[in-house]
């Protein structure tokens, strides 16, 4: 079946030449050079795909977009700018365009691009390719969501440190894969996660490490600062780092240099720094918890992620959103919602934001029979239902060991189930404090995986 293009271009010789190159590939391709004769072959034609000028004589280019998915919802949409301002771009690609190229168009690029949206169909994942996610993953039209991606859009016109903060789930890792695929750095999308690696193994996948450093090194291995070379490292959960790891990532930074394990000798490094975390990090350093040199290092640009509560008029778009991706891995169609359903999801609190939004509306999913979704199939997990066997609050009296085990409680909520921090507050061993966990059946955080 032959496809149809309608490319939108005031320039003549620039339309004329797309015109030759997607004629020659086959496709019936239609000309408008305005936005109003736009709208008039849209009204009669249904194109599978539409190549989008953003300076048009008539208005912007950007401003058709949910005319054009009103009429044809299917189409997909390449915006074409010689502007490189990147919040207009996120900001198009969040009303639905499918993807946008800079002017002076290069045809390998536009290519590529043209591609990739053709090869979209109901059926296939927007997230096929981890290292380049789509801005329709960062799906919000409240205040919020758009003061974050005019953030994303400043973030990747720059080369300083971002700092994204947010509660577990909002999407810290999306944001800062977007800014590096928007920045157009030429370099790798690195990510490790601080939080889960010992503290010994996680300075060699910093920095890497030289052969012979420690029992199993076999040969010399690159850390992921070498490994982001020209391209950005995400350090996600940065407030679990330990205190002889914050100085050498600060001396990191500073001298733009890593010093692998092992080794006497500088390698010189050329990564773009983007660190998560949902603490803090300078109440951690007012704890004694965080260097406060290397919290300001970091904290050049701060992107504020919202909770999920805080912005509720986003669960409507997040639902539809979500709940298609989930039909789609699954191969089913997408079961209707019913209003009672959708109430229940805008009442809740959400404390695991969009990850726990996502997990409930899959088991629904796979649940959900022809009928559709019900509210009774809408189900939450009941986090911290399950409290450590201590006195309540108002308990006049309490033993010493009532008290220290409301005291351990609150220390181990205070740093997230980090043991290793927690000892340092507590002022107490690693195994005295594992002794006292079990002995009260105290709970412990997500954080304490290898902390």
């Amino acid at each position: 079946m032959t496809q149809e293009l309608l490319i939108i271009e005031d320039d003549g010789s620039l339309s004329q030449m797309l015109t030759l190159h997607f004629e020659d590939q086959g496709m019936q391709v239609q000309v408008a050079h305005s936005r109003a004769q736009a709208l008039e072959k849209l009204s009669s034609r249904r194109p599978d795909l539409v190549l989008l000028d953003q300076q048009l004589p008539d208005g912007l280019g950007s401003e058709l977009i949910p005319r054009i998915l009103e009429l044809h919802p299917d189409s997909r949409i390449i915006m074409m700018t010689g502007v490189h301002d990147l919040e207009l771009a996120i900001q198009a690609i969040q009303q639905g365009a499918t993807d946008f190229i800079h002017k002076p168009v290069k045809t390998k690029v536009l290519q590529e691009a043209v591609d990739k949206a053709l090869a979209w169909t109901p059926a296939s994942s927007t997230n096929a390719v981890p290292d380049e996610p789509n801005i329709r993953e960062l799906i919000g039209r409240s205040e919020a969501m758009l003061e974050v991606s005019k953030q994303i859009a400043l973030s990747a016109q720059s080369s300083a440190t971002v700092l994204i903060s947010g509660e577990s789930g909002t999407g810290k890792e999306i944001v800062a894969r977007l800014i590096h695929q928007y920045s157009g750095r030429e370099g790798r999308f690195v990510a490790i996660n601080c939080a889960a690696i010992v503290d010994n193994l996680l300075e060699s996948e910093l920095f890497g490490h030289v052969k012979g450093a420690f029992t199993g090194a076999t040969a010399d291995k690159a850390g992921r600062f070498q490994q982001a070379e020209d391209g950005t490292l995400f350090l996600d959960e940065i407030g679990e780092l330990a205190p002889p790891l914050q100085a050498k990532l600060l001396r990191a930074l500073q001298e733009q240099t890593v010093e692998p394990v092992g080794g006497n000798h500088t390698v010189p490094v050329n990564a773009r720094i983007i660190a998560a975390t949902h603490r803090d990090l300078f109440q951690a350093a007012r704890d004694g918890l965080f260097r406060e040199d290397l919290a300001y290092r970091l904290d050049v640009i701060n992107i504020q992620l919202p909770p999920l509560r805080h912005r509720r008029e986003d669960i409507p778009l997040l639902v539809q959103a979500l709940l298609g991706r989930a039909a789609r891995k699954m191969e089913r169609p997408v079961p209707p919602l019913e209003d009672a359903a959708m109430d229940k999801l805008l009442q809740h609190s959400w404390p695991g934001n969009v990850r726990e939004l996502e997990n409930v509306l899959t088991q629904a999913l796979v649940q959900a029979r022809d009928g559709g979704i019900s509210a009774d199939l809408i189900r939450f997990h009941e986090t911290g239902a399950a409290e450590p066997s201590n006195p309540p609050e108002e308990s006049p009296l309490q033993t010493l060991e009532e008290v220290e085990a409301r005291h351990i409680q609150k220390v181990l909520d205070y740093t997230g189930g980090h043991k290793s921090n927690s000892c340092r507050i507590l002022g107490i061993s690693r195994p005295a404090l594992d002794r006292k966990i079990r002995k009260y059946r105290l709970r412990v955080g997500p954080a304490d995986k290898q902390s």
